[in-house]
């Protein structure tokens, strides 16, 4: 039996290969190639007629222009061409899997879309009187509401704009609650070695001290090592869980009970709380605080550089040094909280994360998917997105080394180190061959624990067509990586680009485009 047919999936038609000539215009087929738009237009002309401007005063002072502004002008037929042709070069979770690991790239239900597309809620302004915005006010509360709830925590605070931001959220009310209790001289962070890496770059930001805790052979915190370094300077702990090498961190209760009585607290990364959601409350297990991805868990859009957003929920202890404003329902009204004041109960807030409220649009899209999912929906999400983790595992570990395999089931992600390529061969290799394969790569050389990671995180959202024919994919490469195929080193041979220096292009990118100097030809 072939490797592809083993996952279940065959091709419906061989691979043609790249040994077809050149066609003139760059292009194969409806793969297009398209140049610069700089390269297109022409900055002598526009594809939109303007009127002179009416002389005037200028108030620009010696700031107005001096010299032509030199963007290319296009027609519109041009212009939508030039982007629409761009977009085909790009993936997107509508077009495939995206197997990233640790970042959970999941379908985005169009509901979500269309409820933060409704009148009043896609046309808020965050200065709007708070009479005028009481039914975004609502959302925001219930969606707290159900944080709350699903976590079996205190309290959560909405306006944190992403994972990192709430990790630092959560720091800095460890941070006030120390110095509240005149601990102030608590300077450590214990963070695990299978924690995310934003852990300790958020702990060292806050102005605190960072410590490795190792972890052991199958994958998961050293308790031991944790427990022994335990003492009065530790502030508390960072740890991930679910963790970053796909596994539950089954002595959290233990870990988050130690801690306590060492006088430190429990800052818990809830990125990969669409893993255990519906199952497990981080509040049983002695978390002080936790953010949660929304883009992640709750399925609001997620990449491009957001938008994001990271609430924090956190225990009864923390909560008086949550930061504002939040939103808080007295009588049939709802209130936005801003202000600290003594008498009242967020006197001890450390402040502000942000200038407003939050992120309207994946408020509303979250509490979408909860309402829409309910209780029994949303642990079957937890439910799928294991299985399906462990089904990738399952049916690659004869062709990839799965370092964590005899640890148990994995959780949302299944990881794969590179041991076992022939000499020479890399996961970069794999990642590139993927590529041409028509998959997004998955993420590589990340946990560094893991030599030559590669961490393959399927969701809930994918059917098993997909991830036969996925693993199918992923088997066929492994297999060519083992057997030494040559024609790995230079993947992709079929994307619009080949394999470039990445190297290079992140540390001296070229940003600026200039036109090609031009050579008058000598006359015969």
């Amino acid at each position: 039996m072939s490797a592809i047919n083993q996952s279940g999936w065959r091709p419906t038609a061989p691979q043609q290969g790249g040994n077809a000539a050149p066609t003139f215009t760059g292009n194969k087929a409806l793969m297009l190639e398209e140049p610069l738009i700089f390269e297109i237009g022409d900055n002598h002309t526009t594809g939109v007629e303007v009127a002179p401007p009416v002389t005037a005063t200028s108030r620009l002072g010696g700031l107005a222009r001096t010299a032509a502004i030199d963007l290319p002008g296009l027609s519109e037929p041009e212009t939508v061409r030039h982007y629409t042709r761009l977009s085909r070069q790009n993936y997107a979770i509508d077009l495939g899997l995206f197997p990233l690991g640790s970042c959970t790239m999941k379908h985005n239900p169009r509901l979500n879309e269309k409820m933060a597309r409704l009148p009043g809620f896609a046309d808020l302004h965050p200065l709007q009187p708070i009479d005028t915005v009481q039914g975004a006010l609502e959302v925001i509360q219930q969606l707290a509401h159900w944080l709350v709830t699903l976590t079996g925590m205190h309290s959560v605070a909405m306006s944190p704009k992403a994972g990192a931001h709430g990790e630092l959220c959560g720091i800095l009310a460890i941070k006030a609650a120390l110095e509240k209790r005149g601990e102030g001289h608590r300077k450590v962070i214990l963070v695990p070695e299978s924690a995310h890496g934003t852990n300790p770059a958020t702990a060292a930001f806050a102005g605190f001290a960072v410590e490795d805790i190792p972890a052991t052979a199958d994958g998961r915190v050293d308790t031991a090592a944790l427990k022994a370094r335990l003492g009065p300077d530790i502030a508390g702990v960072m740890i991930t869980n679910p963790n970053t090498c796909g596994l539950f961190e089954r002595d959290l209760r233990t870990i988050s009970e130690a801690v306590h009585a060492a006088g430190g607290y429990v800052y818990c990364d809830g990125a990969n709380f669409n893993a255990i959601v519906g199952r497990v409350r981080p509040g049983d297990l002695g978390v002080d605080a936790m953010h949660i991805n929304l883009h992640k868990t709750f399925s609001t859009p997620h990449g491009g550089g957001g938008p994001g957003s990271g609430p924090v929920v956190f225990s009864e202890r923390l909560t008086p040094f949550a930061p504002l404003p939040f939103v808080e329902k007295r009588g049939d009204h709802f209130a936005l909280v801003e202000e600290e004041t003594a008498q009242d109960h967020h006197a001890d807030s450390f402040g502000r994360m942000t200038a407003f409220h939050g992120q309207m649009g994946m408020f509303t899209r979250a509490l979408t998917y909860i309402l829409s999912h309910g209780a029994d929906g949303l642990r079957q999400v937890a439910e799928d997105a294991v299985l399906n983790a462990n089904y990738v595992l399952r049916s690659l570990s004869d062709v990839l080394d799965a370092p964590f395999a005899a640890s148990g089931p994995c959780m949302h992600e299944a990881i794969f180190s590179d041991k076992g390529f022939a000499e020479g061969f890399s996961t970069i290799d794999v990642a590139k061959a993927l590529i041409d394969e028509g998959f997004h790569p998955m993420t590589m050389y990340f946990p560094l624990v893991v030599h030559g990671a590669m961490l393959v995180e399927p969701t809930e959202t994918e059917s098993k067509a997909t991830l036969d024919q996925f693993i199918g994919a992923l088997r066929s490469v492994a297999e060519r990586a083992r057997a030494g195929d040559e024609t790995l080193r230079t993947a992709p041979h079929f994307a619009p680009r080949s394999r470039l220096d990445e190297t290079l292009a992140a540390r001296k990118p070229v940003l600026v485009w200039k036109a090609p100097e031009t050579t008058a030809e000598a006359a015969e």
